[in-house]
């Protein structure tokens, strides 16, 4: 072998081996609308006719805060057309979830069922944006809304402030504003918390011939803040004839949760129900709360597993009480009430359980109260839920739109069938100095039934 030979084949055996380059492996981000039924998606044509009745699009004129802008925006999520972001988080998030576009939509959308189930996935996606990671709503909204005894112990050093009227220096100086927003609007939506009225007992009996058996959902907040309200809606079912059972081992409602994309605790809570209530004992399970109705109702379909059957039995029991007085025939109460009126429609009870005409049905027969119609009474107060803790801001702008419709019709007392929505706009009353009656249609029967009178 020549020299020259020797150094080519030395040369050549020196080279090094190829390393094949390693392998990336894409990072696939979950599909927030990858479970969702997508014939719903295509149900919206885009026409439009739902941008007039959204809140967020009448406030803010952006396409991208309509109902059929939120729903472009998931469908291109779900399609692989458009990242999930959070700029579209915002957009989705910045809904009430008030359903008035399902009431104006000609063609049957049911965007209910495209943004709640859109949310709950939104919280899976890990994406570090998780509503569980918030502490507001971690330790407010998840650990004491929910728990009523825990609540109830949080107010005590609210009870306290309003006793030294510390409430209105806080709110007349404007000191609340200092404080972090959610914290501060919380502070400011705490109604007047009078002497609280005992627990109701687990039966009332009817008066006069029954006729209905059924059982009284209480809830969490409206248990502690509102169960003046739940005696008064007790003592109208009475009268109509009711037995009324009330069972110490139910729960929240899961709203609030569910709502916030906290799908777990929210079945939880709807399988605490399901077996606290005995849907075979009773004619109806009455709900006074819209928000929580509205949920309720939903038990049978927003959970696909083996306890189904089980929550859709009892779902199909759930009424609100303004519904079911009005489908019983209501004993027209005698007492006069001579005070003029206003009715403001919860959007849980309007949109999403299309329950309109028998909370008036029911009001008008009380003897001398007159009702004035409220301009926009179906446009959303603010409330919904804990929006109005979370997105103060907005809610702030619907809530003032509210007040200034409702001191256009002149009357002094307001009325609505929901916690959120009494809170909201005796906040909004409070902040303005307007001196307004805010009440349940059931306070106002339960007073004519009582020959008694409204008091200010």
């Amino acid at each position: 072998m020549s020299s020259a030979d020797s150094t080519s084949a030395g040369s050549q055996a020196a080279l090094p081996i190829a390393t094949p380059a390693p392998t990336t492996v894409p990072v696939v981000k979950p599909n927030p609308g990858a479970g969702i039924d997508y014939g719903l998606f295509l149900d919206c044509v885009h026409c439009g006719l739902c941008t007039a009745s959204c809140p967020t699009y009448a406030e803010l004129g952006n396409e991208n805060d309509s109902p059929r802008g939120r729903i472009y925006l998931m469908r291109a999520v779900t399609d692989g057309r458009l990242e999930m972001n959070h700029e579209v988080r915002r957009h989705l998030e910045l809904c009430l979830d008030c359903r008035s576009c399902e009431t104006a939509c000609p063609s049957g959308v049911q965007y209910g069922k495209l943004i709640e189930p859109f949310r709950v996935a939104m919280e899976q996606t890990g994406d570090g944006e998780q509503k569980s990671n918030d502490w507001f709503h971690r330790w407010i909204l998840f650990g004491l809304f929910p728990n009523r005894e825990k609540l109830r112990l949080s107010l005590i050093p609210a009870r306290i402030a309003q006793t030294l009227r510390l409430d209105r220096l806080l709110l007349g100086t404007g000191l609340w504003k200092l404080l972090p927003p959610r914290l501060g609007r919380l502070m400011t939506m705490l109604p007047k918390l009078s002497k609280e009225p005992p627990p109701l007992p687990a039966v009332l009996p009817a008066k006069g011939e029954q006729r209905a058996r059924v059982a009284l959902f209480i809830g969490c907040v409206a248990d502690v803040m509102f169960r003046h309200t739940h005696w008064a809606t007790a003592r109208v079912l009475q009268e109509n004839g009711c037995e009324v059972i009330v069972n110490s081992t139910q729960a929240c409602c899961g709203a609030i949760h569910f709502h916030a994309g906290a799908d777990a605790p929210a079945r939880a809570l709807a399988d605490t129900n399901t077996t606290a209530f005995n849907a075979d004992d009773v004619d109806a399970v009455i709900v006074n709360v819209a928000g929580c109705a509205s949920t309720m109702k939903d038990y049978g379909h927003l959970w696909h597993d083996d306890n189904q059957e089980e929550r859709a039995k009892f779902a199909a029991k759930v009424k609100d009480v303004n519904e079911f007085l009005d489908e019983l025939g209501m004993i027209p109460p005698t007492g006069e009430l001579n005070v003029t009126a206003t009715y403001h429609d919860a959007c849980h009870l309007a949109h999403a359980q299309q329950i309109r005409e028998q909370p008036r049905n029911l009001l008008n027969q009380i003897p001398g109260l007159k009702m004035v119609e409220l301009p926009e009474s179906e446009f959303c107060c603010g409330a919904a839920g804990t929006y109005n803790l979370t997105e103060p801001e907005m809610a702030g702008r619907l809530s003032r739109r509210k007040m200034n419709n409702i001191l256009g019709t002149g009357a002094r007392v307001v009325v609505t069938a929901n916690a959120g929505c009494l809170m909201q706009i005796a906040c909004e009353a409070r902040m303005q100095g307007e001196v307004l009656k805010i009440v349940h249609p059931m306070e106002l029967l339960d007073l004519s039934y009582q020959g008694k009178t409204v008091e200010f």
